[in-house]
């Protein structure tokens, strides 16, 4: 006898193939069945009218630095993720030492916790019983900061070659891959060559590289070349995070970026990308700021901004990006420790600026100096038009880029880590059309497993993991925005995962039956 039903759906397999009615039989954590049967099951689901798909794959979260504060996970459960890919953008709570730069912020809200490696995570992580999968990769930022801190340098020949066996460490314990993310130091301070080094390493252990490229800006497309060209020299399998253009003289500079990809692709590099179905960002305000200007990490950026030469310098570095690829209007205050601009947080800086009385740099170098260099921001910079472009190829996943996970935690984050995938589906999808349903669900599921190298989730097929979700096609949406983001996606019935339910009937059970995954 079947566990569980689930009967009369319309399954999207992610295959992409056209979605078909089946019924769906769970036993253990396993899919059992798929077509049509008269067998019986302890717990039946009525699911006509709804599509039961696999459950989805968020194949770019930070969560690993709030999983073990909200370990439910609502976020993603309401949107029918089932996994959460951590570690990337160069930032990973592991390997790390006290004081290292691994954890992706210091605001209090979120898990600051620094770990001496993958296994001691996972295990902490399984200790809090998370409802969900997770998957982590190995940041570059924290590798090199376990052995380098945050100076502005080359690594020596022995410092790089304890980098590349630390990521080989990590990958003996089960890391999925590693990533980068080249516009935060002290990731942005390596050079080329470091990057293959460890990619070398990487391709060796099968490790996917995951990066969060050097500019999306007015060098997007020399960022793009450098990332294919480490791909090229080492073999690595390549994945672009969240690909996008900043600022109107970009906009439209991702049709050859997807072009560049597809070129490698032909030559024979693995290599795909993925897009948050928003144009927007969310980031570091430091980001906007001079390598130099940020050696040593936020204490030493925080001195720099106090001394008035020094801040002179970095004001003039920043003053050339305003109005090109910072846009003061659209730049809003998203999250930051306390003190004097914690009531500006959810406006711009240009809003600021104005009732300061003074220029946006100077604001913004005021808001850093005043909260520890620890400021996060919601980045108007990107055209829709562009959104859609990638979106639409099939070489791109979906993915959050988000880290909150209960709408408790509070702040003014981006409607990402609400809305992503119920957005996709939802206007991206239904309502405009950018995709069809079928797609839109291997985006969701399929080409993120396969991308990570997960062979037994993102199908739906017997003898898969029964991980899976059941929503509503006519009703699934976001309903986060920008102005009130802390609101979860409606349409979807029903989550599970390892086929037990996690979300039945539209409501959280409580069964939290998600686990650290490891590569073998």
């Amino acid at each position: 006898m079947l566990d569980v039903l689930l009967r009369g759906a319309t399954v999207a397999d992610g295959t992409g193939a056209p979605p078909r009615r089946a019924d769906v039989g769970v036993l253990g954590d396993r899919i059992a069945l798929v077509g049509e049967t008269t067998e019986g099951a302890r717990e039946t689901v009525d699911c006509a009218g709804l599509v039961l798909a696999p459950g989805f794959v968020d194949l770019h979260s930070h969560a690993d630095f709030s999983i073990r504060q909200a370990p439910v996970a609502e976020a993603c459960l309401r949107q029918g993720v089932t996994t959460i890919v951590t570690g990337n953008c160069g930032s990973s709570p592991f390997p790390g030492v006290p004081g290292g730069d691994a954890s992706l912020t210091t605001i209090s809200e979120r898990d600051a916790t620094v770990w001496p490696d993958f296994a001691r995570f996972a295990a902490a992580v399984e200790e809090s019983e998370p409802a969900i999968n997770v998957a982590a990769l190995a940041g570059h930022a924290a590798l090199r900061s376990a052995v380098a801190g945050n100076e502005l340098r080359e690594l020596t020949a022995d410092e790089l070659a304890r980098v590349c066996e630390l990521l080989a460490e990590q990958a003996r314990q089960g890391v999925f891959g590693f990533s980068s993310g080249l516009i935060y130091a002290p990731g942005s301070f390596a050079p080329p060559q470091e990057l293959v080094a460890l990619a070398e390493t990487a391709a060796r252990a099968g490790l996917l590289y995951s990066t969060h490229m050097r500019d999306e800006g007015d060098h997007l497309l020399d960022a793009v070349e450098e990332a294919l060209e480490t791909a090229r020299r080492t073999g690595v399998r390549l994945q672009i995070s969240h690909l996008k253009a900043m600022g109107p003289a970009n906009h439209g500079k991702v049709r050859e970026a997807l072009n560049r990809i597809r070129q490698a692709r032909a030559e024979g590099l693995d290599v795909a990308c993925d897009v948050y179905p928003y144009a927007a960002s969310s980031t570091r305000l430091s980001s906007r700021l001079p390598d130099w200007a940020l050696d040593g990490g936020l204490p030493a950026l925080v001195s720099r901004l106090r001394d008035d030469e020094t801040r002179a310098r970095i004001r003039e570095e920043l003053d050339a990006r305003i109005g090109r690829t910072v846009l003061p209007e659209g730049t809003v205050l998203a999250a930051l420790p306390l003190g004097p601009y914690r009531k500006w947080v959810g406006s711009s800086l240009a809003e600021i600026a104005a009732a300061e009385g003074r220029p946006p740099a100077d604001t913004a170098l005021n808001v850093l100096r005043e909260h520890a260099g620890d400021v996060w921001i919601v980045n108007h910079a990107m055209a829709e038009s562009d959104v859609d472009t990638v979106l639409a190829d099939e070489l791109s996943a979906i993915a959050s880029d988000g880290w909150v996970l209960d709408t408790g935690q509070g702040g003014h984050p981006h409607p990402r880590h609400f809305g992503t995938f119920a957005r996709a589906l939802g206007s991206y999808s239904r309502e405009r059309g950018v995709v069809g349903l079928a797609e839109a669900v291997r985006k969701c599921s399929a080409l993120p497993a396969s991308r990570i190298g997960l062979t037994d989730r993102g199908t739906i097929a017997e003898g898969m993991v029964a991980d899976l979700t059941v929503f509503d096609p006519a009703t699934v949406i976001d309903t986060a925005t920008y102005e009130t983001p802390l609101s979860y996606a409606t349409g979807t019935s029903h989550v599970l995962v390892g086929g037990r339910f996690a979300l039945r009937d539209g409501e959280v059970t409580g069964e939290r039956p998600g686990r650290v995954l490891r590569r073998s």
